[in-house]
């Protein structure tokens, strides 16, 4: 596993401490044997290795989880250990009649994630034989959901949002009071919900899809799914835009009211995905609300839930969606959010004995798992899992992404660092990329490469994929 090295103040080592951490997390607690009965449905994980990265502690087994392994799979095993990332997104993958298909249980909106991780995958490996089975199961995903779950009359896509599938996350309705369950699907209306995060990564997916087509040698495919994924853009930003508010909402309900709460990850999304333009991503930032421990899953607190008792979806710390928000800063070239959002999580870590739990209070820091209707038929106080996989994930996304900006295509790695400048100096060791291992250093502070040498000659900030060997790149950055 690689290194992480801060050689400024020595308040930014404990970040290179928690790196480690992060990776140890991942590669030892994270990372468990994949039964081939439960995990090997379409046949195609690879024994050895034979595992697989879980969805986190205090769960029940097995965890066989789309938005987990997909998420964790995006966010940093496909990277540091593309075997492993792979079987963790086979695992999530049927067979149906149409052949390979990402599995069709009762949270649907999560399978488009799944799509976003497949081309991630293939861009950091250049695996071709998996972009084949990754682009044929991503199309007959893509098709059933169209099938099922596409609002003609408005151009979006129906179902609740990427994280919310609590409904501590939504207003009242949808929210029933007599409703006695947690799960947001058995309260009436809520398949009907046109959610920003949701729509922002089905936008993403059709995107992915087309990038899969091109390579495939299928341009009128391309082509088709870029038509489609730039109508979804227009009708995202005719429903959901708040031209007065210089941001998104939050949901549209099915008789056309408008929620215009701010959720976090459908913010994050619409800049990583490509929703948000350069003017619209900047007012995004701008605009966004943050409480004192960070980036929350929808703001305000609705009229049920307050600071005492806040919802467990609504407005609580999930440092996967913190830490989603703080790459979209990253990439956006904001250096000061960019650092507030890796400071928060490190602070919120650090406070909770170096574990990376499932949700925080927003306002305290604390561990705490929120507050949402359950069984009983009224409020409960649930629990903040520990050893939450996409916590630790997010975590090295922010450094790898975000602080090394490392961007990856299909014959490459571009560096867009984002180094704010009173970190110091930073170096990666022993990044593996395909058959090369990286030593990055970055210097100076700012989102914008000054210089950039490669192995001490003065090149491009662009690593090209058909290398091998160890090689050195050093970046000077500035504001």
């Amino acid at each position: 596993m690689p290194a992480l090295t801060f050689t400024g103040p020595t308040g930014r080592r404990s970040l290179g401490a928690l790196y480690t951490t992060a990776v140890t997390a991942l590669a030892d607690t994270h990372t468990i044997h994949a039964d081939p009965s439960v995990y090997d449905k379409a046949g195609l994980l690879a024994y050895p290795p034979g595992t697989v990265v879980r969805a986190g502690g205090g769960y029940p087994a097995p965890q066989r989880w789309t938005r987990d392994a997909a998420v964790n799979a995006w966010n940093a095993a496909s990277l540091l250990a593309p075997a492993v990332g792979r079987n963790t997104l086979w695992s999530v993958v049927d067979r149906g009649p149409r052949g390979p298909v990402v599995q069709q249980d009762d949270q649907w909106w999560d399978q488009m994630v799944w799509i976003l991780a497949a081309r991630n995958h293939y861009r950091i490996t250049g695996d071709r034989a998996f972009l084949a089975e990754a682009a044929h199961t991503a199309a007959n995903t893509l098709a059933a959901r169209r099938d099922s779950d596409f609002d003609g009359e408005r151009g979006l896509f129906r179902g609740p949002s990427f994280m919310n599938d609590g409904i501590s996350g939504y207003p009242s309705p949808p929210a029933a009071p007599h409703v006695r369950s947690s799960f947001v699907l058995d309260h009436p209306g809520t398949e009907r919900l046109m959610c920003l995060s949701t729509n922002c990564l089905y936008y993403g997916a059709h995107s992915a899809l087309a990038d899969m087509a091109d390579t495939l040698g299928q341009p009128e495919r391309a082509q088709s799914l870029r038509t489609d994924a730039a109508r979804l853009r227009e009708a995202v930003h005719r429903w959901l835009w708040r031209e007065e508010a210089g941001t998104y909402a939050y949901l549209l309900h099915d008789d056309g009211t408008v929620d215009t709460s701010q959720e976090g990850a459908g913010l994050a999304l619409a800049l990583l995905c490509g929703v948000a333009d350069r003017r619209r991503a900047r007012l995004v930032l701008d605009s966004t609300h943050r409480q004192p421990h960070g980036i929350v899953n929808v703001w305000p607190h609705f009229s049920r839930f307050d600071d005492s008792r806040p919802g467990r979806h609504n407005v609580m710390v999930w440092p996967m969606v913190h830490g989603l928000y703080g790459n979209a800063a990253a990439e956006a070239g904001r250096t000061d959010l960019f650092a507030r959002s890796v400071e928060q999580l490190a602070c919120l870590v650090a406070g909770s004995g170096d574990g990376f739990y499932e949700l925080y209070d927003s306002n305290s820091g604390a561990v705490d798992g929120g507050w949402q209707e359950g069984g009983s038929g009224r409020a409960e106080h649930f629990d903040s899992e520990p050893d939450q996989t996409w916590s630790v994930t997010a975590y090295l996304r922010l450094m790898h992404d975000g602080l090394f900006g490392l961007a990856f295509a299909e014959d490459a790695v571009r560096l867009r660092p984002c180094l704010p400048p009173h970190w110091g100096p930073v170096s990666l060791h022993g990044l593996r990329y395909r058959d090369m291992t990286l030593d990055i250093f970055l210097s100076g502070g700012g989102s914008r490469v000054r210089s950039c040498a490669i192995d001490g000659r003065p090149a491009q900030p662009v690593v090209r994929a058909d290398g091998t060997g160890h090689h050195t790149v050093d970046l000077v950055l500035e504001v």
